[in-house]
């Protein structure tokens, strides 16, 4: 994986701005310690910063072919298949990089390349001749690309503080930024970054950019078709296209491991990880993440009704992989709160990223690349609003049905129209959905949740796990993500996804015969949490900190009174502020990341 950034504008000269494409190329440096360069013209530059994995000597970006120069973050993984049908038209290869691809099959098909491609990506092909750019992202959203336009200057790049190093775009934050943060938080509209100047490019779109006027255009979305496979098709098909996913992902030239929680998602791709490992007579290394005295402290819950560890042993041991546990300090893991919002650029996912941060800088010692499960839940219909009547008509997002605890903390006043915002936010996604006359009320409402999911949960912990894995300069992939799997699940009739009455049963029946059966039919449980009062006790002062800063705007946002109750009495929020994920002790994270995001970008808010 890399790091890109790039500047279009004709009121300056680019040649003389040298201080300021290196301090983009700085804020890029994580996501590629291990080779830099650049494009530079008086009206252009092109930025890139390396992490190399396929082809370390040969991909050194940018990277010319003919008038156009391209740079590239991503991994794409039907390469060979590209490059073989590139090559039938007499096009010749220098490497075995995906860059070469990429970049030769934007010469050959031009917009309708990125539609030939299957992988991970953002990348931008700079047209040298007549002064045009076009630029694309994966259909799913894994790799980030942001973009900004002020005056006649047009810029990118793969984070939001990359272009705020950049004069001319402000960090400046209106209401509608506000309520991204607090009626949103930690998810976001696909599109927005809640800095006024700057935008997302959504997933599954490509932007051009020519004679000063930006054209974004959808290349793939979801479409609702007839699916007619048997139970027992149904379950080869899934057994047959997630290994395939997982066995395309497993190239690198580079050291490479897996994430393994015990839980259902992780084995499947461990288990396909391990038998490739063995078959090139390799031994796969895993590993998962647990705080200290984590156990003594875990409580049961509807979303988490049973521990990781008790499930971890058995996974590595049927595959025999080597295992490593890394097991997190909890007072570390609200240090690292404010390295994580930083990173992120935006208020963040609490300890849900700084853990993840300080996971994978521990991988990284030993490895560059691992493979993760996202996605699953979200297409195969695992998390427990899928399956809870009660919940799953209700017109609203599923992970935070009532605004109580985000109204509770916020001063009375403020942010009056935030309901609607979020209904609307809602509204939009759902009218997204592409159904079939023949969906009955309860295929059209399980279409629904699965756009919900796709375009909100799941973004949510993808932008994490990007950020996070990439900011300890580890590319993590996500099997799951394969967007032909997500097509093919999006169309499977609900009562073949859910068979036997389970969260994921036609995934678990597909590979019921490869995992222990412990695994197999576990109840669903979510990236694991601190249950520790240590960890509490730190946030505790990290939003008391937040708080006693007058000097900072959130403290005329808050309802301090209300914020001081909860930590004096963490069981009175009765209401989740976003799903399984965030209770009271990442409530007062959050707070905490919005006031290191304010200090550290020096924020400004236009109301």
């Amino acid at each position: 994986m890399c790091g890109i950034a790039g500047i279009l504008t004709s009121s300056i000269d680019l040649r003389n701005e040298k201080t300021l494409i290196e301090n983009i190329s700085k804020t890029l440096k994580m996501r590629g310690p291990d080779a830099k360069g650049e494009y530079v013209t008086p009206t252009t530059a092109l930025i890139h910063r390396r992490l190399s994995v396929i082809d370390p000597e040969k991909g050194s970006q940018p990277m010319r072919f003919g008038k156009y120069i391209i740079v590239y973050n991503g991994e794409l993984y039907n390469t060979d298949e590209v490059r073989d049908e590139l090559i039938s038209y007499g096009y010749e290869f220098d490497s075995h990089c995906d860059t070469e691809v990429v970049l030769k099959a934007y010469d050959k098909w031009q917009e309708e390349s990125v539609k030939k491609l299957n992988g991970i990506f953002a990348y931008a092909v700079y047209n040298e001749k007549d002064n045009t750019l076009f630029m694309a992202r994966d259909r799913i959203g894994v790799k980030p690309c942001f973009y900004a336009k002020v005056g006649d200057l047009f810029a990118f790049a793969s984070r939001i503080s990359s272009l705020l190093c950049i004069p001319q775009i402000k960090p400046i934050v209106n209401e509608e930024g506000l309520n991204e943060i607090f009626m949103l938080g930690p998810a976001k509209t696909i599109g927005k970054a809640i800095f006024k100047d700057i935008s997302e490019l959504p997933p599954a779109h490509y932007l051009t950019y020519k004679n000063g006027e930006i054209r974004i255009h959808l290349y793939w979305k979801l479409e609702a078709k007839e699916n007619h496979e048997t139970v027992s098709e149904a379950i080869e098909h899934t057994y047959s296209l997630v290994k395939d996913s997982i066995e395309r992902q497993l190239v690198s030239d580079v050291p490479l491991a897996t994430f393994l929680s015990g839980g259902l998602d992780s084995s499947i791709i461990s288990k396909v990880a391990s038998d490739y490992h063995k078959k090139n007579g390799n031994v796969l290394n895993t590993y998962s993440v647990d705080y200290t005295d984590n156990d003594k402290y875990f409580k049961k819950s509807l979303f988490q009704p049973n521990k990781d560890s008790d499930y971890i042993d058995l996974m590595s041991r049927a595959i025999g992989s080597q295992h490593h546990n890394i097991v997190l300090d909890n007072s570390d893991v609200a240090s690292a709160l404010e390295k994580a919002a930083v990173a992120r650029c935006v208020p963040g996912f609490a300890d849900v990223d700084s853990s993840l941060l300080l996971f994978c800088e521990e991988v990284k010692k030993n490895f560059t690349v691992c493979l993760s499960g996202e996605c699953a839940d979200e297409i195969f219909g695992g998390y427990p609003w899928y399956h809870r009547k009660e919940i799953l008509f209700e017109e609203c997002f599923p992970w935070a049905r009532s605004t109580a605890a985000r109204r509770n903390i916020l001063k009375p006043d403020f942010l009056k129209d935030g309901e609607d915002y979020l209904q609307s936010a809602y509204s939009q996604t759902v009218a997204l959905t592409s159904y079939l006359d023949s969906d009955s009320v309860l295929e059209k409402r399980m279409r629904e949740m699965f756009v919900l999911n796709l375009n909100w949960f799941m973004q949510t912990l993808l932008a994490r796990k990007d950020v996070m894995s990439m900011e300890s300069s580890l590319e993590v992939r996500v099997p799951f993500c394969d967007y032909r799997l997500v097509e093919y699940a999006y169309n499977m009739p609900w009562e073949i996804k859910a068979l036997d009455g389970r969260e994921k049963g036609i995934l678990r029946k597909a590979f019921e015969n490869d995992l222990p059966y412990d695994i197999v039919w576990r109840k669903k449980s979510p990236y694991p949490k601190t249950h520790n009062p240590v960890y509490f006790d730190c946030v505790c002062r990290l939003a008391q900190q937040a708080l006693d800063d007058k000097s900072c705007p959130l403290a005329d946002m808050l309802n301090i009174d209300a914020v001081e109750k909860l930590m004096k009495n963490p069981d009175s929020m009765t209401e989740p502020w976003y799903g399984q994920l965030m209770q009271t002790p990442q409530v007062l994270a959050y707070i905490y990341q919005i006031y290191v995001w304010i200090k550290n970008y020096n924020v400004e808010f236009e109301l």
